[in-house]
């Protein structure tokens, strides 16, 4: 596959990824891990946060772990990400104020299809162990999921800041969704109205709490999947199974969850579409590896 090519379809997958994270309840992790680019965007990004702090103390080191960044992947992924999620913000929202039980049916159904990827990576029999780790996760995520939402009209530029870099942390955390956190802290709507008016300050506190929380956590996560890679896994299985509970289409205003109504043959229409397009991207992302690389892939999970 040319260089071109394959930026291309970088982008393309963060594109995906930032339209994700502008949708209450789907993970930008989750969608990170079906496009076949979430390992290598955790590790690079632990690169450069290493490699930044090192930039003062020690410039020799510091250019090692800036070295080690894939920037041919995160450069296009964040190309396609940040248009995408502003324009999502724009677009999609509305739509799904307007439609949604017909929009949470068809996120349902890529959440649920996206599972297929953490379960193929931990590979092998799953232990009593890991089904126990697993249950525990999913237990903490549809609790998380359903909390009741704050409703903040003024937020103050702190309660920004510090909701940022919470939020940021579902950016890498698949199953965890920086737009549903938004919403319960009641940030969500006086975000999505400061990118539409363009509110600058706004923005730049924004995106200087998601720093500063992603430098924090995104080292913990690097570690773990370098040296516990198998129960990392498993529990962010877990992690999609229980915020599912978000997406369940039919909701009272105050999240509590209703039976399905006369709206349901549409949502299952729209549920099995959505997984079908999951389905079609990973079975893309398979194929368009080279035949090493699936056997790379095989071989560690093998080993795991």
């Amino acid at each position: 596959m040319s260089n071109t090519r394959t930026h291309a379809l970088n982008a393309v997958r963060g594109g995906l990824i930032g339209i994700a994270e502008a949708i209450p309840g789907v993970s930008g992790g989750t969608v990170a891990l079906v496009t076949g680019v979430y390992e290598t965007l955790i590790k690079s990004i632990g690169h450069l946060v290493s490699g930044l702090k090192a930039l003062v103390t020690d410039r020799a080191r510091a250019r090692g772990e800036l070295r080690q960044v894939r920037w041919d992947v995160v450069v296009p992924v964040l190309l396609g990400m940040v248009p995408a999620l502003l324009i999502a913000l724009l677009l999609l929202a509305p739509a799904i104020d307007e439609y949604p039980v017909q929009m949470r049916a068809l996120f349902f159904g890529m959440v649920a299809a996206a599972l297929l990827v953490p379960i193929r990576l931990v590979g092998g029999r799953w232990r009593v162990r890991d089904v126990l780790y697993a249950a525990g996760a999913a237990g903490a995520a549809f609790l998380l999921m359903g909390q009741l939402q704050l409703s903040v009209d003024e937020p103050s530029l702190p309660v920004v800041f510090l909701a940022a870099a919470i939020a940021v942390c579902a950016l890498v955390l698949p199953g965890v969704s920086g737009a549903f956190l938004l919403l319960a802290f009641g940030l969500y709507h006086p975000t999505r109205d400061a990118v539409h008016d363009l509110d600058f300050g706004y923005i730049a506190v924004f995106g200087l709490g998601a720093a500063f929380g992603l430098s924090l956590f995104v080292k913990g996560l690097q570690w773990l999947l370098e040296h516990r890679r198998r129960v990392t896994l498993v529990v962010m299985t877990g992690l999609i199974v229980g915020a599912l509970r978000a997406l369940w289409p039919w909701q009272t205003e105050d999240d509590a969850l209703l039976a399905p109504d006369d709206r349901f043959p549409v949502a299952l229409l729209l549920c099995l579409l959505g997984a079908a397009v999951v389905v079609g991207i990973v079975l893309f992302e398979r194929r368009s590896q080279p035949p090493a690389a699936r056997e790379a892939t095989s071989a560690a999970r093998g080993e795991r």
